[in-house]
């Protein structure tokens, strides 16, 4: 089994130090560091995005997501603000005011979506695993379906919005999923079938180009990898890392099924999008939906059958110490969504929050030992 290179895309808030407000202050923080490549615009002037190397290399990984995430704390502290690694923005309101970048493909986007463009703003992080063969590629995406509402539960990172607790573990799951191809994704024949789906959906205008394709996991438009989408930005770099280990182990375990001419399992699609709410619901903290019974068990059981699942992959890649660890530390610290949660619980203030996710993002919070 081959082990494939992986890379990691974060999108990250700028926040005010003292309100928590979104701060519009990414061109002052990319002025200040200079010319980077991997440092990339978002949407919104509040966000700003990192884009890895490939690494074949965990630790490599490791290494350059904590880098990048020191490399723009320091700016964000330089220009007045803080930098944020949660899917939402605590104080955020659905009808966001935070300024578009000035960028042709971003206006016509405001143009076309109007309100859903001024909404509530996301992060999310973006995992890729390279599958240079396009068939495969969208094989890949049919098997890791039933998967998605587990890695979005290992991720969820934004309980709050408008200042107060939104009842979701990922309100930005919910959110997001106000954009038209911001979804799970169908099941499809090959690469043909997805070919005609891109086209219909640019042909309508729900998407303007086939960047817009914002399904949890698809073939990468300009890049010869799959790229899964489900998860809000993890809360620290070390579970950024964890979660593209899980991936590529899931990406590693579903090619040897595909390359042995196994099929994809099809769960009914009403049972798989319960699944999914659910998981942005309840997170790692409360209940998942089990797509084989259909009954809901704890979210925990659904992740201890995911590792299950990858352990020969991730054997050969020389990861599974590095995931059992990760996953036991997770288990005793609890997700991003039930931290945010317990600073709020402990001061009822939400710049409290803000300071410490600004802190932990900068990995200056250490999660507890398990």
């Amino acid at each position: 089994m081959e082990v494939p290179p992986m890379g990691v895309e974060e999108e990250f808030f700028l926040l005010e130090p003292h309100t928590g407000q979104t701060v519009p202050a990414v061109e002052q923080i990319l002025a200040g560091i200079g010319s980077h490549e991997l440092l990339q615009r978002e949407i919104a002037t509040c966000q700003i995005e990192t884009a890895t190397h490939p690494h074949t290399d965990l630790a490599a990984l490791r290494r350059q997501l904590t880098g990048l995430r020191a490399e723009l704390a320091g700016a964000a502290r330089q220009a007045g603000c803080r930098l944020a690694a949660c899917g939402t923005a605590p104080l955020e309101h659905s009808a966001s005011d935070a300024p578009l970048t000035d960028d042709a493909r971003y206006r016509r986007i405001a143009h076309a979506y109007g309100a859903t463009c001024r909404g509530e703003k996301c992060c999310g992080c973006h995992v890729h695993i390279e599958v240079p063969e396009r068939e495969e590629a969208v094989q890949v995406g049919n098997h890791l379906r039933p998967w998605l509402p587990t890695l979005l539960a290992l991720t969820a990172n934004s309980p709050f919005t408008a200042g107060g607790d939104s009842g979701y573990a990922s309100w930005r799951a919910m959110t997001w999923g106000r954009w038209p191809s911001a979804a799970l994704p169908p099941y499809l024949q090959d690469a043909a079938e997805h070919r005609m789906a891109v086209e219909s959906l640019i042909g309508s205008g729900a998407i303007l180009d086939e960047g817009m394709l914002y399904w949890l996991v698809r073939p990468s438009h300009h890049l010869p990898t799959v790229e899964v989408r489900v998860a809000d930005v993890c809360a620290t770099a070390d579970e950024a890392a964890l979660f593209a280990a899980i991936v590529r182990g899931l990406v590693m375990s579903v090619l040897s099924d595909i390359r042995a001419g196994r099929p994809a399992p099809r769960p009914p699609e009403t049972l798989l999008e319960a699944a999914y709410w659910r998981a942005a619901r309840d997170g790692l903290e409360g209940q998942g939906l089990d797509l084989i019974t259909g009954a809901l068990v704890p979210a925990w059981h659904l992740v201890e059958a995911l590792l299950a699942r990858i352990t020969a992959a991730l054997e050969t890649a020389g990861d599974l110490g590095t995931v059992r660890d990760g996953l036991a530390r997770l288990r005793v610290s609890g997700s991003g969504a039930v931290r945010q949660r317990a600073i709020y619980a402990q001061r009822r203030a939400m710049g409290d929050v803000v300071a410490w996710l600004s802190r932990q993002s900068a990995g200056e919070v250490a999660l507890a030992a398990h």
